[in-house]
């Protein structure tokens, strides 16, 4: 079935009330720091390369998109496109010839992508990036310069981690690196739902290096596979998925496939750790990148509401699919606000960034799926079609289902905060100050981030829940107290946890209060945000953002205002006629067909 050409939904009705305008958002951040103005540069080129999405001779555009993934290939014009844009740099260091400084920065280019095709994004390189990082965060210099050259000459890397028998339990990894009579090792067992890993040079590998029990029994070796004897190791067949379908996942086959002594990245046994580092900045990165396929959902979404009528007036009127829509809007901002504070946190905190990284993969993909599920109520049965103007959303919730687990799962994420939860309750909750206010300030200048500083461990260190107490204004103490009340609760159910609930096999029970954690974690991150800006979109959006949280939690709050929810509104209104993003930077985009 081929997708035929979609035309643009019909530009929304802007509400009768009157609203705060997108230059009144914009004066929220009244100057640019030079490396934010950067950025926004970088990815308004990028966004001018792929040109306008409703262009339908586009070969960038949404329909090659729709066709593309109903064929289930990446698009050959679009990786054309992004390696013309140089795209591997964003991937590099800048001390190593690339662009890289921070995840910020990354973020904001890769959203450019992932708001027209999320399987380009991943597809072209982000796994480059995933597979680069425990590189930049425990490599030999040796090893640094060697991967940097490969990317930044048009090779690519992938991440050779997951088994499917053991998922996201790294201590229980199969696949063997054994010494080899001459030196070296010989590899041996097979990795799966690796993506490009068929066209893919260097290999960022996970592999079992001791029989010893423990944490220090398995390695992260890098792998040029150039050097790798043809006979010794074998491409598996591609794994077909609903979402993300033409992603090439598939996986590696080692038989006795001999590797050098100086492919080990850091110390030897020491690869649990490198890993627990490392993922720290992608689990902050990939979710925040995928906040712009939720961006494009609202976009399409509001657009439907604008067009369809019911009951002789748009959709956008009726007052359900105005909350639907606003607190679609809201839960973006959140997932922008805390996956960009807690990218702020690799460069300002990165001893204590374990505990924040995780929570935040957790709440901003849980956040993206829900937002997404109630966007797709208000859609109805055009959430399904494959064709026309709303074809697109149907793929971009597929996608987003399959980006949400991409690296870490919820499971995953929530195992890393459950040990470190009674040290936190004993240091830092209800006794921390809050973190310095550069913490909360999107997009303004940071030092280049340093992967070296990077802690497997957050050692009870939370100044993040304390941000709560900025949140100073009347009218929003009321929830404030309700998350300050929501972590005194936490606390003393956390301080004194048995051991055996400090584990990975803790029961449900500890699983849920990691998670509750997690949401106030976000709660705070939302408040210090807000602390940076105090301006009436900024109110406005905190209060029906921590309404929603505290939903979440099933906390009794007071309900925000109706002024707040109509703003939100008046907000979205402008932002899409305008063709500016819905997160905090709010950077022009193509023109959507106008």
């Amino acid at each position: 079935m081929t997708a035929p050409h979609p035309t643009p939904p019909a530009p929304h009705t802007a509400p009768p009330t009157p609203t705060p305008t997108q230059a009144q958002a914009q004066a929220q951040a009244p100057t640019q720091a030079p490396a934010q103005a950067q950025t926004q540069a970088q990815a308004r080129g990028l966004d001018a390369v792929l040109g306008d999405p409703w262009d339908a001779s586009n070969p960038l555009g949404f329909a090659a998109v729709l066709d593309a993934d109903e064929r289930g290939e990446l698009s050959a014009a679009g990786e054309k496109a992004l390696t013309a844009a140089g795209l591997a740099e964003e991937f590099v260091p800048r001390s190593l010839g690339g662009r890289l400084t921070g995840v910020e920065g990354l973020v904001q280019v890769m959203r450019a992508i992932f708001r027209r095709d999320p399987t380009l994004g991943l597809g072209y390189g982000i796994t480059s990036f995933i597979a680069a990082v425990p590189v930049w965060t425990d490599g030999s210099p040796a090893q640094r310069d060697r991967l940097a050259g490969l990317l930044l000459g048009g090779e690519r890397a992938a991440a050779a981690f997951t088994e499917l028998a053991h998922g996201a339990d790294f201590t229980r990894v199969a696949l063997r690196a054994d010494p080899a009579p001459g030196g070296g090792f010989l590899v041996t067992g097979a990795k799966q739902l690796i993506n490009n890993i068929a066209r893919s040079r260097a290999v960022t590998l996970f592999a079992r290096t001791s029989d010893e029990p423990g944490s220090r029994s398995h390695s992260t070796l890098l792998l040029d596979l150039a050097d790798a004897p043809p006979d010794t190791y074998r491409v598996l067949p591609r794994f077909p998925t609903s979402g993300l379908r033409a992603s090439l996942l598939a996986g590696i086959d080692f038989d006795r496939c001999p590797v050098p002594e100086d492919s080990v990245v850091g110390e030897r046994g020491a690869g649990l750790e490198t890993a627990l580092r490392a993922f720290q900045v992608t689990r902050t990165a990939l979710p925040a990148i995928v906040v712009g396929v939720l961006d494009t959902q609202l976009r399409l979404a509001a657009g439907f509401a604008g067009e369809r009528v019911l009951y002789g007036r748009p959709v956008a009127d009726l007052p359900q699919s105005r909350a639907c829509l606003t607190g679609a809007l809201a839960d973006l901002l959140v997932c922008d606000a805390f996956s960009g504070v807690a990218g702020r946190a690799l460069h300002l905190l990165p001893d204590r960034t374990s505990v924040v990284a995780a929570a935040s993969k957790y709440v901003v993909s849980t956040l993206m799926e829900s937002a997404s599920y109630e966007l797709s109520v208000l859609l109805g049965a055009r959430s399904y079609l494959r064709e026309g103007p709303y074809g697109l959303f149907q793929k971009y919730q597929r996608d987003l289902a399959v980006t949400a687990l991409a690296h870490a799962s919820a499971a995953a994420c929530l195992s890393t905060i459950i040990p470190q939860l009674p040290r936190l309750a004993r240091r830092s909750w209800l006794r921390a100050d809050p973190a310095g206010p550069e913490l909360f300030r999107l997009g303004e200048e940071l030092p280049e981030l340093d992967f070296s500083l990077l802690a497997a461990d957050a050692r009870g260190a939370d100044s993040l829940t304390a941000a709560l107490a900025l949140a100073d204004l009347p009218e929003l103490a009321p929830l404030r107290d309700v998350f300050l009340g929501e972590l005194a609760g936490l606390r003393e159910r956390c301080v004194d946890l048995p051991p055996r609930e400090r584990t990975v096999s803790a029961s449900a029970e500890t699983f849920v209060l990691a998670e509750r954690y997690s949401l106030v974690l976000a709660a705070g991150a939302c408040a210090g945000v807000w602390a940076a800006r105090r301006d009436p979109f900024t109110t406005a959006w905190l209060l029906v953002a921590l309404g929603r949280l505290a939903d979440r939690l099933g906390l009794p709050h007071p309900p925000p205002p109706p002024e707040a929810g109509r703003l939100l509104f008046s907000e979205l209104v402008a932002r899409r006629e305008r063709s500016l993003t819905f997160d905090f930077s709010a950077h022009p985009l193509a023109r959507h067909g106008r």
